[in-house]
């Protein structure tokens, strides 16, 4: 069963532009965590998020997109990294957001990945070609 792991740091959402982690120790233990998701085997990716203000969201009003530069004024939690894991169960997940090496103002939200199995046959018929567009392609520069 594959997680996906929201990293939430709380004051995120109004960080300037280009706040990246300089707290060495922090990022130390961050990178000790990673690591042993990835020796024992359950990491399939993660990174980390520029803050809100050098993004934009796109929205779909009458079904047209209106595009908005962040920062966000109504933001009350904002994602600042992730971890996708592969693991037997929702409990491991969450075994393994527990331990990561958070601060007082960080919160991790457990959420598991839908699976083409978990839809009717009729919207995984439709789904057939979707394994492909999960490929990571890279681009070149």
């Amino acid at each position: 069963m594959r997680f996906m792991l929201l990293m939430i740091p709380h004051g995120y959402e109004t960080a300037a532009p280009g706040t990246i982690p300089e707290d060495v120790d922090a990022v130390s233990a961050m990178m000790a965590y990673n690591e042993s998701m990835q020796k024992a085997g359950v990491l399939i990716s993660c990174d980390g998020l520029h803050p809100p203000s050098m993004g934009a969201r796109v929205s779909f009003k009458d079904k047209k997109p209106k595009i908005v530069d962040g920062p966000f004024a109504e933001a009350k939690e904002v994602l600042g990294g992730f971890w996708v894991i592969d693991v037997p169960s929702r409990a491991a997940a969450i075994e393994w957001a527990a331990r990561c090496p958070g601060s007082d103002n960080e919160v991790i939200e457990v959420r598991q990945i839908q699976e083409i199995g978990d839809y009717s046959p009729d919207v995984q018929a439709l789904t057939s070609e979707f394994a492909s567009m999960q490929t990571v392609k890279k681009t070149e520069p």
